[in-house]
């Protein structure tokens, strides 16, 4: 308040806009001159214009009569520029430097916030002005000189050669046709320097006629600066707020805007992360931070925001491993790019980096030589690999980057239960894609598992115990309904029950590879088991580290019996492994808590695929197959209700003798058992549904041995 009653307000100025040259005014800004002398008196000889480029030429005269001009200098330029000669093409018809040019560059591209102010009367007219040209003196006379020169030079070596050698001699030409321009290397061509100044040089020069200060036309189209309507009412233009009438005479420039330095694609300011979707923010920290535990992640995100979503939202970006999050190699690799160092696609690179964090969830320690013998890929990209996720020590390894995280492990059981069940699924994975020894691969991943001495072997038996007698009374039940089944009348003649060891020492005689049997006698049921040996006790059931079948209720047998459902109508034939990867999986895209999560044990499984309609083939394999016993266990869909349920029969019982079939026998067969009409088309789909070929025979869907 003191400063304004210091400076106080002593005269108000009405402004105006006048718009009549707004888009034809230029400001031409010349070379420093004395202050004595004006641009003005100085005569222009010629004026030209090039409208597209906003470029001008101007011709002035040089006043050869001031005693600061060196005349010998200019007779030596003229002389350089045009020759002994002189003719109408000359540039210096005197012979004498008396003329300079001037040609002009745009200053700046967006003349929006400049305008040019006549002050008259007490009031002020701002016209907007349409380009401000820098005028500088243009040598191009001394190019001039220089072609000149070099035409003087190949006249006198032209001049001493002999009449004879003056003349044409035949010579031979090579023609050349041009191939087809690429729409690539055509905008290649377009955007070069070189096709943009042909452009520029194309464009027709538009000759004007300058007017000096003090003409008469000069005096009239200055009477534009003022604007018409500056005695009242007619000018409404800035009858606006002060903050608006700033606006108007300043806009904000968006060409400044995009001026400003562009922050690398990996830096994102806090500020800038906030403004975007949870699932996208979850996903840039991921990306840039490659490993990071869930507090961490959730004081990055602020108090505001839901753990449950961010729960929901870090499972799709990243894995959990040893109570951390890695983000998930197809974010890092995405599907079209491919290696820096080795040029390897993105799959291969995230095939080999999933192998790496699958190491992880077994140990705390990798080494890198062991990575690359088995990824088959570069030390280059191992060494990436593991700069992601881990820290390497001298004579030791690469131990992974951050402690085990034990309190994420307690607080979410629900989700560490759908991480260890992806895992399990991209375990098996790997196993068949990088052929990797059974024996070798740990038999129980502690991947969500924490350190040794967590949890006591007193709370282990106290823990056991507690379940034990929550479940005796439904294993009672579970007993009583075995025995039922066992009095049930016995097996049909004809039916071959499988009888799985219960030891190492026995062994199947079934095992061996029989001929191919072609004969139409028997019924196609009489050599297909429907069921589980009835012998096996529920003890000896693999229940994966679940509750044992008994304790499933109503809601869990149906979900599991919708999922059996689902399965085989997409797919007929599964091996027990490939059903269970499948049953991981859709583990893993459950929400937490859901009633699959009671626990499934694998003799729940095939008590829920035998219910839902399907039968147990079995497979001959051979003695020497590396084939494991849930591999050698194979289910089919009996009957799905279309019209290719007889010839699906009809191939599920040639492999009931036969480990790998021929088509021809195949062929024959089915014509066989449904008739002569059978299409190609028909045949076909049947072995889609059922079957993959290798080598030129037939085998069941996840029963083939590469």
């Amino acid at each position: 308040m003191a400063n304004e009653e210091d400076d106080p307000v002593i005269q108000e100025i009405d402004v105006y806009l006048a718009k009549s040259l707004a888009e034809k005014l230029y400001l031409f800004q010349y070379p420093v001159r004395p202050a004595s002398m004006t641009y003005d008196d100085i005569p222009h000889l010629s004026a030209k214009i090039k409208p597209k480029q906003q470029k001008v030429e101007l011709e002035m005269a040089i006043d050869t009569l001031n005693p600061n001009y060196c005349r010998s200098k200019g007779e030596q330029i003229a002389l350089n520029v045009d020759g002994a000669c002189a003719d109408e093409t000359s540039t210096y018809s005197s012979k004498l430097m008396d003329k300079q040019t001037f040609c002009s560059s745009q200053t700046t591209s967006n003349t929006s916030r400049y305008a040019a102010a006549l002050y008259r009367q007490g009031e002020l007219h701002l016209t907007p002005l349409h380009g401000i040209l820098q005028l500088r003196p243009s040598f191009s006379y001394l190019d001039k000189a220089d072609a000149k020169h070099r035409e003087r030079e190949a006249a006198n070596e032209a001049g001493d050669s002999s009449q004879d050698e003056a003349e044409d001699d035949v010579k031979q030409i090579t023609v050349r046709f041009s191939r087809p321009e690429s729409e690539q290397a055509r905008q290649r061509r377009v955007q070069s320097y070189e096709f943009l100044q042909k452009k520029h040089a194309e464009e027709a020069w538009v000759h004007l006629h300058y007017y000096g200060l003090k003409d008469s036309r000069s005096e009239h189209e200055r009477q534009y600066l003022l604007c018409p309507g500056s005695s009242g009412v007619e000018n409404t233009e800035l009858v606006k707020s002060p903050s608006e009438y700033l606006l108007m005479l300043m806009p904000p420039s968006q060409e400044e805007e995009k001026d400003k330095p562009v922050a690398p694609s990996n830096v994102l300011s806090m500020a800038q992360l906030r403004t975007l979707p949870l699932a996208d923010q979850i996903k840039i920290l991921m990306k840039n931070v490659k490993v990071m535990p869930f507090a961490n992640l959730m004081s990055l995100l602020g108090p505001s925001i839901d753990s449950v979503a961010v729960l929901r939202g870090i499972q799709k970006v990243a894995m959990l491993v040893q109570g951390n999050w890695v983000v998930k190699s197809d974010i890092l690799y995405p599907k079209d790019s491919s290696s820096p160092h080795s040029g390897v696609p993105a799959e291969v690179l995230c095939r080999g980096r999933d192998f790496v964090m699958w190491k992880f969830t077994q140990s705390r320690w990798v080494v890198r030589k062991e990575v690359a013998t088995v990824t088959k890929l570069c030390a280059e990209d191992v060494k990436d690999f593991l700069e992601h996720m881990a820290v390497v020590r001298i004579n030791k390894g690469w131990e992974f980057i951050l402690p085990y995280d034990g309190e994420f492990i307690k607080k979410h059981p629900d989700v560490v239960q759908r991480q260890h069940m992806l895992w399990t699924g991209i375990q098996a994975k790997l196993e068949k894609v990088y052929n990797l020894v059974k024996e070798t691969m740990p038999k129980k991943p502690d991947a969500q598992s924490g350190p040794a001495g967590l949890v006591s072997g007193d709370q282990r038996i106290q823990v056991a115990k507690t379940k034990a007698q929550q479940n005796h009374a439904l294993l009672e039940r579970e007993l009583q309904r075995r025995k039922e089944q066992l009095r049930a009348p016995a097996v049909p003649p004809g039916v071959r029950i499988k009888e799985e060891p219960v030891s190492e020492e026995g062994e199947d005689d079934d095992d061996e590879e029989e001929p191919m049997d072609t004969s139409p006698s028997g019924g196609l049921h009489s050599r297909l088991a429907n069921g589980l040996p009835p012998g096996r006790a529920v003890g000896t059931d693999s229940f994966n580290g679940h509750p044992p079948p008994g304790c499933a209720s109503a809601p869990v047998a149906r979900e599991l019996r919708a999922f059996v459902e689902a399965t085989f109508q997409r797919q007929f034939v599964l091996t027990l492994s490939e059903l269970k990867r499948l049953f991981n999986l859709h583990l893993a895209s459950l929400p937490p808590g859901h009633t699959l999560f009671s626990g499934i044990s694998d003799r729940m499984l095939q008590d829920t695929v035998l219910a839902a309609g399907c039968k147990q083939i079995l497979v001959p394999f051979p003695p020497q197959t590396a084939a494991s016993p849930d591999e050698q266990k194979v289910f089919a869909l009996w009957e799905s209700g279309d019209m290719s349920d007889q010839h699906r029969q009809v191939l599920l019982e040639i492999f009931s003798k036969n480990y790998r079939v021929r088509r021809n026998m195949i062929q024959s067969r089915l014509t066989q058992e449904c008739g002569e009409d059978l299409s190609k088309q028909e045949v076909d789909k049947v072995l889609k549904d059922c079957c993959v070929s290798y080598g030129g025979m037939w085998y069941l869907k996840g029963t083939v041995q590469s």
